[in-house]
């Protein structure tokens, strides 16, 4: 048996990695990995390892997916069979040459040509083992012949800058043959290739590491005496080595991976303006948004940019209130209100996610962490009992959790955040006004999302709402599923609350629950949250945790004496302070108030010939730090950036590398306070929840409704037939909501129009970019396979453009 686990990579750096299965050989995961990627890459890939614990860890397979075949996966569960790892196929990176050929007449009067081959720098090699000492070897190679030449090592760094040249003869001399050496030489230079290999200098004994190759025939000088270009890296021809496919298994993915091109902001206003508008349109399902619900095939593409797009524009209670409005008055029995998969109930998961994942973690995460590490045995199921298990134990230990888990949601009711409670008081009024004779109505409107949708699928799978960070094991999970059950049915308020469930132990463990004071607690707390302008929430604002984890930190030189090294600490950060110590748990050795944080910005590779550095500006020095990868680095810088947006005193200007031997290496000016020579980056919004681009929400929108454009025009047939018969309707229409042809066709004119605007923009700018790309740049290098095929693309398209 094994003991694996998979990491996830952007080329060969890693950026997550699962927990380990252990004696296994069919492992499952099920774990979630998401991330916004910081930086252009070439192949996402997936590294299986089997856990040593004296040495290291064995590596048993790989999948490698090109970023250009991520779409072709896109959302589906794929098995892709593992592939072989050896260090001559792993390569990343790209180099600049340039090479030139010029003629010399040596003393004998022979005409013979030199080649002169510079190498002036590689960029994004791997880092190996923690390290990268590159230096390149440049061969002359051809039938008869192999000449090397070596550059300097370069120490600390993936983008070696060499700028070295190195000369060779490539003509034969005549005494060689009795033949015209032109002959000779179109035929000896025709055969040569140039061989550049990039190699990590080692310092052990294992020799050096290989970091990829490139061979360039000579023949791409017949046009002009030099050449210049870009090139990526490319695995020895021998790396495939032909092994049985299939000797190694597979591994089971579902990749979603989206790419969206933004314009700046003003190409998005008439979309964006008509999207705002919907909440005032009359009636709402004539208004854009509430189309493009129509239009999608799950309502859930449709909501998820609608909710990002409205919150960050301040309108997101207005419009669901109009949309919730619409659907409650389309209800037709109480019992059944906000149950369906409507845009109303998507929107609001949706919208609850993102406002209240805060308010979650406070409420839930302490007592599932406990329920998670204390393993408590809780199954009430008779036939399910294990040997030695006690049934009256296994029901206390259940209604004790139950009971704690009841008591943190109902005492709660003061940290939900603000705008789910002004939606949950739009929605309670809608259902009391059009079920006037129900009483109970005003509660089960808003328990069906606070608890159906909200606090029972968060106990049910806490690793989906991050409260866990992986799926918990096969016992919790069951005590997670009996508590959810439980809350849930608590929540509902339904009037016959034992024949609410299928199982009979189920009934029975809930005579427990049956007091009247749980349902007086459940409407209190409903009451709480639905009630409009309630307290002001910065005055009961406890210390959240953001973000923790290991990275590394320089000393910041607070003693007088002592060594500026660096050490690997334990930091935390929360909406009040950011703190370092030695490991989780301990005393915080320094902290830093929110306050004093003045900027959060990256800092320059050279400073320490590190990666992933970023560093805290305080007053009186910066905290430099390294985090474990780029999405990390990026992660932290984010979310400090966000907490401390607000800061009164936050700096306009930075120093981007550090202070070292007695004066900064940016701007070299020496004094230690010298202001900064570099603009802040910045400029987040200060709402640590909601980082949202509007203009990308809207591009979304575009994409979708561009995807569904033939359903627009069903809709628009629709809303004719509708308004010239309103008679029997054609049975493919039936399934739109239309209240208001006329004005639902407004609309959806508006729509064609602004998505066809986008397009033309979208697609014009390809063209130029098409007409400016040059392929050998470094922005595409040789062998770049997705620029080769968007120029097949593109002549396609020219081609039936002609």
């Amino acid at each position: 048996m094994r003991d694996c686990y998979c990491t996830v990579n952007l080329d060969q750096e890693e950026v997550f990695r699962t927990k380990i299965v252990e004696k296994s050989l069919c492992p499952f995961y099920g774990e979630d990995f998401y991330c916004e990627i910081p930086r252009s890459f070439r192949h996402l890939s997936f590294y299986i390892f089997d856990r040593d614990v004296f040495r290291r860890d064995s590596i048993i397979g790989k999948v490698a997916i090109q970023k250009e075949d991520l779409q072709k996966y896109h959302n589906r569960d794929t098995w892709f069979q593992l592939q072989h790892v050896d260090a001559d196929s792993e390569v990343q990176g790209k180099v600049h040459l340039e090479m030139r050929l010029s003629e010399v007449i040596t003393d004998t009067g022979v005409v013979c040509h030199k080649l002169a081959t510079r190498i002036f720098e590689c960029q994004g090699l791997p880092i190996v083992n923690g390290q990268c000492d590159p230096y390149a070897t440049v061969t002359l190679a051809g039938p008869y012949r192999s000449e090397a030449k070596k550059t300097k090592v370069k120490k600390k760094t993936n983008n070696p800058q060499f700028d070295e040249v190195f000369y060779f003869e490539v003509t034969r001399p005549c005494s060689y043959s009795k033949k015209s050496h032109f002959d000779f030489e179109e035929e000896d230079v025709d055969k040569l290739e140039i061989r550049v290999d990039l190699w990590n200098a080692s310092n052990l004994k294992f020799g050096d590491e290989f970091l990829g190759e490139l061979r360039i025939p000579l023949k791409v000088l017949r046009q002009s005496s030099s050449y210049e270009a870009w090139y990526f890296l490319q695995p020895r021809d021998n790396g495939s080595k032909s092994l049985k496919p299939g000797d190694l298994g597979s591994l089971r993915l579902n990749v979603v991976y989206t790419e969206d091109h933004v314009f700046s902001s003003d190409y998005y206003s008439p979309l964006r303006d008509l999207l705002l508008k919907s909440a005032d349109v009359e009636p709402v399902s004539a208004s854009a948004a509430h189309i493009l619900g129509e239009v999608c095939r799950e309502k859930q593409e449709a909501a998820i940019p609608l909710v990002r797009l409205f919150l960050h524009y301040g309108k997101i209670v207005p419009f669901i209130s109009a949309i919730a409005n619409a659907e409650v008055e389309r209800t037709q029995d109480p019992n059944t209100i906000f149950r369906g998969n409507s845009l109303t109930s998507k929107c609001i998961d949706e919208m609850m996610k993102l406002a209240g994942m805060h308010y979650l973690h406070v409420t839930l995460k302490p007592i599932i962490e406990e329920i998670c590490q204390s393993h408590k045995p809780c199954e009430i199921d008779p036939v399910k009992l294990k040997d030695g298990e006690n049934l009256e134990n296994n029901l206390e230990n259940l209604r004790q959790y139950v009971d704690r888990i009841f008591n943190v949601i109902s005492k709660s009711g003061v940290s939900c955040p603000t705008v789910m409670c002004d939606i949950f008081f739009s929605l309670r009024e809608s259902a009391a006004k059009r079920f006037q004779d129900d009483l109970d109505v005003r509660y089960t409107a808003v328990s069906s999302f606070i608890f159906l949708r909200f606090f029972a699928p968060a106990i049910l799978s806490p690793n989906l709402f991050q409260l866990t960070p992986h799926h918990t094991d096969p016992q919790t999970s069951r005590t997670l599923t009996l508590i959810s059950k439980t809350i849930q049915t608590l929540g509902s308020l339904s009037k016959s609350k034992s024949a609410s469930f299928k199982e009979s132990y189920m009934a029975t463990f809930y005579e427990f629950f049956n007091e009247q004071k749980y349902a007086d607690a459940v409407k209190n707390f409903l009451d709480l949250i639905s009630s409009s302008g309630r307290r002001d929430h910065k005055s009961i604002e406890q210390a959240i945790l953001l973000k923790e984890g290991f990275m590394i930190k320089r000393a910041q030189g607070r003693k007088r004496f002592g060594m500026k090294n660096f050490k690997k600490r334990w930091f935390r950060l929360t909406n009040h302070e950011f703190t370092y110590q030695k490991s989780k748990g301990d005393q915080p050795l320094y902290s830093i108030p929110i306050e004093n944080i003045l900027a959060v910005e990256k800092l320059e590779e050279e400073s320490f010939k590190m990666k992933n550095m970023f560093q805290v500006i305080q007053p009186e020095r910066a905290l430099y730090i390294q985090a474990n990868n780029c999405v990390e680095a990026k992660d932290w810088i984010d979310i400090l950036t966000k907490v401390s947006q607000c800061n009164k005193k936050r700096l306009t200007v930075y120093h981007p590398s550090a202070y070292l031997n007695g004066h900064w290496l940016c701007c070299k000016a020496s004094s230690d306070s010298a202001p900064g020579c570099t603009p802040c980056t910045g400029g987040l919004p200060a709402n640590i929840q909601l980082d949202i681009d509007g203009d990308r929400e809207t591009e979304r929108i575009y994409s979708l409704f561009n995807l569904y454009m033939n359903k627009l025009e069903k809709m628009q047939e629709a809303c004719g037939s509708k308004s010239v018969y309103d008679g029997p309707e054609q049975e493919e229409y039936s399934t739109f909501i239309i209240d208001d042809p006329q004005e639902t066709y407004k609309t959806l004119k508006q729509i064609i129009t602004g998505v066809g605007a986008l397009e033309q923009e979208h697609a014009q700018y390809k063209r130029d970019k098409f007409k400016k790309t040059k392929y050998g740049s470094q922005e595409h290098p040789i062998g770049d396979k997705s620029f080769q095929s968007y120029i097949r693309q593109q002549s396609e398209i020219s081609t039936h453009s002609i």
